[in-house]
């Protein structure tokens, strides 16, 4: 029979799972051992056990640095339920609890301490923990210290700190977002070059993606997703601006649909309620800029839309991973249009970066629209970023489930190249679809451009498809943007080999906004339905009277379980993952009473 470790005690009794997830158990030994390490692991793969345990385990205290209040709060809140001594210091704690925590810091009362990086680095800080025993630093997102990043935090620079004041302190990075660079990165900036790195799959297969491209209807497209798939399910909508944003949240309102707003135009009062609703209802829908999720640990997001393109891969892949974290099936959905790559290629041209940085950001989106443009699996696409092979495709993506037609496009392209080349090189898209489709524009007559051959030659289209086709000529990067002047597009060298008959244009053909084959993620059979229903209202009712979100009593993925398994004792609710003996203690009794009331009457 195998052995029982210590940390797989910890594993079962207090956190209710039978076993650990590779590469668990190497990393809690290695920390253990007094060994720093470096942790990539996707977004739900169980990164938290990693230091949890052993700071659990061992004598004193782990500090973990985290970048967000709500992630502390839901943390320390979790790590409660399952009778674990846990705090955290940050700004939003009032002076007296303060004094408390440090206290108990001291005397030895705690086994994890959350902290703010702004706050770790004061000197009266660091002085306390000198004065305290700590176990481990965990750095949690720590592809913050990249400054070639999307989540760049400037105090993350000077966590090097920890090493040089607490050399024989083990200490553990991680991050679910990062490529090649960034985690070189992450080992010069924090010196752990000699940590033991760990590298799990960044795969997330219960995440469906689907990525679709428009000029309108992103609206309407939104909602009959939400309506089809998600209807009273929580999620995510990100947008570009803030206006956009109220106005999304508005428009969902009066269709029905629980939405709130979240960015940084809003008071720091009303972002802490919308999201408090977020984390402690069913169903609400959060529409927000990117800066809301970073930290979120609501593990029943069962999908994140964007109405706009990110920046970058990085940056949709850490929005995306929001989504199903309890490893429940979810969706990652993407509607975007034209403006969108004419507006992130105007912002990173008039940004006031050096040229360093503008080539490094252009780069970055050009991988995006890759993303957005193939025809192959996405998901392999995705991976491949962070340098990962799928071998093969995945099958739970758009180009697997309904595989894109495609089209010769190289003679429409020849002609939209030509138009831009010969109004001049200073004209919008709108214009130059006029000027293909010979339109009655008193400008074109102005300009004298009806005279040119290129004049009405695009009649073999409509006008959305030569939107659609421009769309693709900037993706490709055969046209570029003018920065300097009015928006008007000029060819780029690449658009060369085109015009010339030299090469080949293939593109994917308009699709529909939406994912063909109709189906809910998480279906509960007709005859669970009620059962599953006063699960949930019971779990609702306890995390209201305590304060605190739904999934820190149980995850919706525990409940599922209860629902499949049908315990009938507590000896066998306790086989339940998720189900640890605090947790066993405290609602075991009444969860129970509901299953047996439910077998009886079945």
């Amino acid at each position: 029979m195998p052995t029982i470790t210590p940390s797989l005690e910890i594993l079962r009794h207090t956190f209710g799972y039978e076993q650990f997830r590779a590469p668990q158990e190497e990393v809690i030994a290695t920390l253990m051992s007094g060994q720093d390490a470096l942790v990539l692991m996707p977004t739900g793969g169980g990164k938290s056990l990693c230091y949890q345990i052993p700071a659990i385990s061992r004598p004193g205290a782990g500090v973990v640095i985290s970048p967000l209040i709500a992630l502390m709060e839901d943390q320390v809140n979790a790590l409660r339920q399952a009778g674990v001594a846990a705090a955290a210091l940050n700004s939003s704690i009032q002076p007296r609890e303060i004094r408390e925590t440090e206290e108990a810091l001291r005397s030895g009362q705690l086994d994890l301490l959350y902290i703010a990086p702004e706050r770790l680095l004061q000197d009266r800080t660091l002085r306390l923990l000198q004065q305290c025993q700590v176990n481990l630093f965990a750095i949690d997102e720590a592809h913050c210290v990249s400054q070639w990043g999307h989540d760049f935090r400037p105090e993350y620079l000077q966590l090097k700190v920890l090493h040089e004041r607490f050399p024989a302190i083990p200490r553990i990075a991680l991050t679910a977002t990062a490529d090649p660079k960034t985690r070189l990165e992450i080992i010069e900036r924090l010196g752990l070059q000699r940590a033991r790195i760990f590298t799990r799959s960044f795969d997330r297969p219960n995440i469906r993606y689907h990525i679709h491209s428009s000029s309108q209807g992103a609206r309407n497209a939104l909602l009959r997703f939400i309506r089809d798939h998600h209807d009273g399910e929580a999620g995510i909508v990100y947008c570009l601006s803030r206006k956009r944003v109220e106005e999304i949240a508005t428009w969902l309102q009066a269709e029905g649909l629980d939405a709130l707003p979240y960015h940084a135009g809003l008071s720091a009062d009303e972002r802490r309620r919308h999201q408090q609703r977020f984390q402690r209802d069913e169903g609400v829908i959060i529409v927000a800029t990117i800066a809301f999720g970073m930290g979120i640990d609501k593990p029943n997001v069962r999908f994140v839309a964007h109405l706009n393109l990110p920046k970058s891969i990085e940056a949709y892949y850490q929005e995306t991973g929001r989504a199903g974290r309890d490893g429940l099936p979810a969706e990652a959905w993407m509607h975007y249009g034209l403006q969108d790559v004419v507006q992130l290629r105007q912002m990173i041209q008039q940004s006031e970066a050096d040229q360093q940085r503008k080539q490094m950001e252009g780069q970055k989106l050009d991988a995006m629209l890759a993303l957005c443009e193939t025809t192959q699996c996405r998901r392999q696409t995705l991976l491949s970023y962070f340098g990962e092979t799928l071998a093969q495709p995945c099958g739970n993506c758009d180009n697997c489930l309904t595989p894109p037609a495609t089209w010769d496009a190289t003679v429409a392209a020849q002609k939209a190249l030509s138009a831009v080349h010969r109004t001049g090189q200073r004209f919008g898209v709108q214009y130059l679809v006029d000027v293909l489709l010979a339109r009655d524009d008193p400008r074109i007559q102005q300009w004298g451009h009806h005279q040119l051959r290129v004049y009405g030659i695009g009649k073999e289209l409509s006008a959305n498809a030569w939107r659609a086709l421009f769309r693709h000529l900037l993706l490709r990067g055969l046209v570029e943007v003018d920065s300097e002047g009015h928006g008007g597009l000029r060819l780029s060298p690449l658009s060369r080999p085109i015009l010339r008959g030299e090469q080949t244009l293939t593109l994917r053909q308009h699709d529909n906004a939406q994912p063909r084959k109709k189906e809910k993620v998480q279906e509960i059979p007709a005859s669970d339905k009620a059962l599953w229903e006063d699960l949930r209202q019971h779990r609702r009712a306890l995390a209201q009277t305590q304060g605190v979100p739904p999934y820190v009593i149980f995850h919706d993925a525990t409940l599922m379980e209860m629902l499949r398994l049908r315990p009938l004792s507590l000896a066998s609710l306790a086989t339940v993952p998720g189900v640890g003996e605090r947790k066993l203690a405290a609602y075991g009794e009444s969860f129970l009473a509901i299953l047996l009331n439910h077998a009886g009457r079945s």
